[in-house]
């Protein structure tokens, strides 16, 4: 009776998140053509309308593509659960292993293959054919392919042997294996925050010290006025895959740097620079970056405790599909379930994680508007807009459940005001 309850639960809410999705993309593609023949006011004298045509296009090729992967990201986690996918891959992955831990570990891999498999050619679309169209792909096949094989390699690398200990603590912790993989994977989270910086991050990029001494002077005396110390000033070779441009700084404790895309500084001013900085600047010293950590980490001890209390309940396998195996064990099984099904009970929640985002947002913009000119940062953000072909008219109900910082009349309109 529970299998069958969870099982018309799960279809559901998968109807009605599809619907949802749906009704979104379809709100923001007609709102974004019915202002693609005029530039927002506060924009006219910014932004040309070949410019604002050009983001509106992109958006909606994006938004398009899309719904595309929704229908068949929703085909194949039925297929996976419902129509038996996981099933027979289980079987066939136990019948070569024998059950233990290899076998956990192989129905994992076999999983993340076939999803990968799957996600490749939509991959490839979005860069050499989406994002080339809209001329910002920068990226080489050769280049492509040695990204996808150091993503494999280095995700393999660091994520069995967690997964293994993950795996290990499920079968032999007692009931309470759930907070001691909070543990682990909390404590995996911030060395990765620590070691990325410098251990991952130069495997794809080339990060040079950035040699303007006359612009490093102007960071180094907005670091002072703002008490921010950093590792050092890096220029990343974004352009090698992307016309794309952004700053950002990364790391943890000592290793905190800051890094510009080159694609930035060759299109932005000097104050522009700063400007953008100081918003980046702000998020750490408004503490945006701890609160969020402090988030993630409570929301993962969440989803882990009830991990922990659905992997032993039979009606979550049966009522996704699958039959659990009474000869070995079903942990490997319970965190693919768990994966797949998840995002579908949880995405009527996103607006809630976008409102602290935007006030975030905001609140970094504040900052930079009070060590640097807000018309800087004004300015900047117009010819990221521009660059970046982000549209100045997206849907408000679309924008309030997929996007992280405000829309861009709304966050120019504050700054103007300051």
């Amino acid at each position: 009776m529970y299998s069958l309850a969870f099982s018309n639960l799960f279809i559901g809410f998968l109807i009605l998140t599809l619907l949802v999705r749906f009704w979104l993309a379809s709100r923001h593609i007609r709102h974004i053509l019915a202002h693609r023949n005029a530039v927002p006011a506060e924009f006219a004298a910014k932004i040309p309308l070949v410019a604002h045509q050009k983001a509106a296009d992109y958006t909606v090729a994006k938004t398009k593509l899309n719904l595309v992967l929704l229908v068949l990201s929703t085909a194949v986690l039925i297929g996976f659960t419902l129509l038996g996918g996981l099933q027979t891959l289980s079987l066939a992955v136990f019948q070569r292993t024998g059950g233990g831990m290899i076998y956990q570990l192989a129905l994992l891999v076999a999983f993340g293959v076939i999803s990968g498999v799957i996600d490749l050619p939509f991959d490839y679309y979005r860069q050499f054919v989406l994002e080339a169209r809209f001329g910002f792909n920068k990226m080489t096949l050769p280049l492509f392919i040695t990204d996808m094989v150091k993503n494999t390699l280095i995700g393999a690398a660091i994520g069995l042997p967690l997964i293994w200990v993950i795996l290990v603590l499920m079968e032999k912790s007692g009931d309470l294996w759930w907070l001691y993989a909070w543990i682990v994977f909390s404590t995996f989270q911030l060395l990765m925050l620590a070691l990325y910086p410098t251990v991952i991050a130069p495997l794809f990029n080339k990060f040079t010290p950035l040699a303007d001494e006359s612009l490093k002077s102007r960071i180094e005396n907005l670091m002072g006025r703002v008490g921010f110390a950093s590792q050092g000033l890096f220029v990343m070779d974004g352009s090698k895959r992307s016309a794309h441009g952004n700053a950002y700084f990364s790391g943890f404790g000592a290793a905190k740097r800051i890094v510009f895309f080159d694609t930035l500084l060759a299109r932005l001013a000097p104050e522009e620079i700063e400007a953008v900085l100081a918003h980046e600047l702000g998020h750490f010293k408004l503490k945006h970056i701890v609160k969020r950590i402090v988030m993630m980490f409570g929301i993962s001890l969440a989803f882990l405790a009830l991990l922990g209390f659905l992997k032993t309940q039979l009606w979550f396998y049966t009522g996704l599909g699958i039959d659990p195996l009474v000869v070995a064990s079903n942990d490997a099984m319970a965190l693919i379930l768990f994966m797949l099904t998840l995002p579908v009970f949880t995405f009527l929640l996103s607006p809630l994680t976008s409102i602290g985002s935007r006030k975030h947002e905001f609140e970094a913009d504040a900052f930079a508007a009070t060590h640097t000119r807000s018309q800087d940062l004004v300015s900047a953000l117009v010819k990221l807009y521009e660059d970046n072909a982000a549209t100045l008219t997206p849907d408000p109900i679309h924008s309030a459940f997929y996007d992280s910082h405000p829309p861009a009349t709304v966050r120019i309109h504050r700054l103007l005001a300051q």
